[in-house]
């Protein structure tokens, strides 16, 4: 049955597709194609979930070989969950493309570029779906090498040095999580996550696995962007592609989260000495550190790209301090947020990208008057501004409210304080694009313009549905609270 079928079709689907695109090379074929290509990568997506959710955890393997000697495919209600809003994201932002890329990218590099947006795309998916952790070093290479490829393609010549630059700390990202994966395979004598989690604690105390645990999470967290191992993030998403920049703000840090909760929760089991401990502390500190610092510079940043790129880091700070929690509430708010902030993200990225197009830059001097010349496109900015400080009614003020809840259940109220208090940042770095939007004139002798259906519709639909989920949340804290408490182990 095709059923059965869907998790190894997740990957085969876009992985087969790319190759196909440099074939048909064709402006109107190609984009027809991946086109049917990533909306089908959803649908498989979506019944997977919708499977989970109903009948528990799926297991495939590959080729018939059982775990631990073949590789398996596993999903369960938190790797569905992110299958579900990758692929999504990955559908919306190719919808929005086609008009976007006329303008950014050579007509003769389409084709390149639309096989490489799909090997990122079956990277990512590929990583949350696998079972495997050395697969999940492949997965991630395949992403990362995509991904470069996708920042270099941007018109823009510092976009070559952005790709150079995150190259470089990607791939020390990426050794250090071979290393980590190395050892822990020399410990356990298995590399099936499930397997592992088994075997590991024998040998849980041991310097090897202390020094593997360390190597991986440096690795992940220069991968995610934490504070401060930021530093490839903000050129590569200021000088991309608007496409590739909301894609890649809306997936691929959000992924690198995804496997440092599988591998904290599901494979290590250290959860119950990662709560507010010496290792929580430290890393509640860096999430912290991460959310104010990255904020403070937003405020000061004149290219709007760039002061979104500052506020993903920033974001990134909220959900490694949900993780840090270790608790149901703070591990809900962690999962929720990918799903959040991968809707207003890349929603504001999309505006951004119809700004790009209509008027020709994205600094706070381009966009003076824009409210009036471009309502629609400034409106929808707008709604994902709040969103991103966390008004009632938005996605993002469900993310906050879980984190307060699990600040103040483990009695640190200060740090609930300060999770307060950083929205008055994020207030101040949107409102500096309001005010320049609405309060201040356009330039004398320009009509009101605005961005083409096909740009605004996807942008509109992250926007909005940022505020469907903020009302609406049973369809997504809910699976998010099931998908934690199976991390936490309190759940068959």
């Amino acid at each position: 049955m095709i059923r059965d079928q869907l998790p190894a079709l997740q990957i085969v689907v876009p992985l087969v597709a790319a190759p196909l695109c440099v074939v048909l090379r064709r402006r109107a074929p190609v984009l027809t194609f991946a086109l049917a290509v990533v909306w089908s990568t959803f649908a498989i997506a979506l019944a997977l979930l919708r499977q989970v959710l109903a009948d528990g955890p799926l297991v495939y393997a590959l080729g018939g070989w059982a775990a631990p000697w073949g590789i398996e495919y596993r999903v369960d209600a938190l790797a569905a969950f992110v299958l579900m809003f990758v692929s999504l994201m990955g559908a919306v932002t190719l919808s929005y493309a086609p008009r976007s890329l006329t303008h950014e990218i050579p007509k003769d590099r389409l084709h390149l570029f639309v096989a490489a947006f799909l090997l990122c795309l079956t990277g990512l998916l590929g990583i949350v779906i696998t079972g495997d952790l050395f697969n999940v070093f492949v997965f991630l290479e395949i992403s990362a090498l995509s991904s470069y490829v996708l920042i270099a393609m941007g018109r823009d010549r510092r976009a070559l040095t952005a790709a150079f630059h995150y190259l470089v700390l990607g791939t020390i990202g990426a050794t250090f999580i071979l290393i980590g994966i190395g050892l822990l395979y020399m410990m356990t004598g298995t590399l099936n996550m499930a397997d592992m989690a088994t075997r590991i604690t024998a040998v849980m105390g041991t310097r090897t696995v202390l020094a593997a645990f360390g190597f991986l999470s440096v690795g992940l967290f220069i991968k995610m962007a934490l504070f401060p191992l930021h530093v490839w993030l903000p050129n590569a998403y200021s000088y991309a592609p608007s496409t590739v920049t909301a894609f890649l703000a809306a997936t691929a840090t959000k992924v690198s989260v995804y496997v440092m909760l599988r591998f904290v929760f599901s494979v290590t089991h250290v959860r119950m000495d990662f709560g507010y401990s010496d290792l929580g502390a430290l890393t509640i500190a860096f999430s912290l550190a991460g959310i104010f610092v990255a904020s403070t510079v937003a405020i000061f940043q004149n290219d709007v790209k760039r002061m979104l790129a500052y506020s993903s880091v920033a974001q990134i700070g909220y959900m490694v301090l949900g993780i840090s929690f270790a608790s149901v509430t703070g591990l809900t708010a962690a999962i929720v947020h990918l799903f959040n902030h991968a809707l207003m993200k890349g929603g504001l990225f999309l505006a951004m990208g119809c700004f790009a197009l209509v008027i020709g830059g994205v600094r706070l001097k381009d966009l003076e008057g824009v409210g009036r010349r471009m309502p629609w496109t400034t409106f929808a900015w707008v709604l994902g501004g709040l969103s991103l400080i966390g008004i009632p009614g938005t996605a993002g003020f469900i993310s906050k409210l879980y984190l307060i809840r699990a600040a103040l259940e483990l009695d640190v109220w200060p740090v609930a304080a300060l999770i307060l208090l950083s929205s008055l940042l994020a207030l101040v770095y949107v409102w500096r694009v309001v005010e320049v939007a609405y309060f201040r004139p356009p330039p004398e002798g320009v009509e009101r313009r605005e961005a083409p259906w096909s740009m605004l519709i996807p942008t509109w639909a992250l926007v909005g549905a940022s505020i469907v989920f903020g009302v609406w949340t049973s369809g997504s804290a809910g699976v998010a609270a099931r998908a934690a408490e199976l991390l936490i182990g309190i759940a068959p």
